[in-house]
């Protein structure tokens, strides 16, 4: 769902509010963001963003498929020159033709990874936490 239109993402954000709503018993007048905060529940656009620096995390330390893992190349084995910038696991992020390329996998989780702050990029133990919980 990364780089989907608005109506998709607006659609599915219903769908999760309205089961926010039946669960807890709120009334439709009330403000969603407190149900969901009260659930630990992301909205859908943070969510698919979390899900997909998730999947990179697992792919950079070495617990995800192969098949996936394949796409993935960091820019200090690039064969350019080491920058400061090798040491947070920077990954090249493939060119694209257009903006369709732009929502696959290996490149839109590589770009996500990218903005990732350095430090949170690096020592995502706290991520791979979460995933943990989220996965049972």
């Amino acid at each position: 769902m990364y780089g989907e239109g608005d109506s998709l993402i607006r659609r599915a954000q219903s769908v999760q509010n309205t089961a926010a709503r039946l669960i807890t018993g709120a009334r439709r007048q009330e403000d969603i963001t407190p149900v969901l905060r009260q659930l630990h529940w992301l909205p859908v656009r943070q969510r698919v963003r979390f899900k997909l620096a998730c999947i990179m995390y697992k792919l950079l330390s070495g617990q995800a498929p192969q098949y996936l893992a394949d796409d993935v190349q960091l820019l200090a084995d690039s064969g350019r020159r080491l920058l400061r910038s090798a040491n947070y696991r920077t990954c090249v992020v493939p060119r694209t033709q257009n903006s369709f390329g732009d929502r696959d996998f290996s490149v839109a989780g590589h770009r996500i990874w990218n903005n990732l702050p350095p430090t949170r990029g690096y020592q995502l133990w706290t991520i791979r936490k979460h995933a943990e919980i989220v996965s049972v």
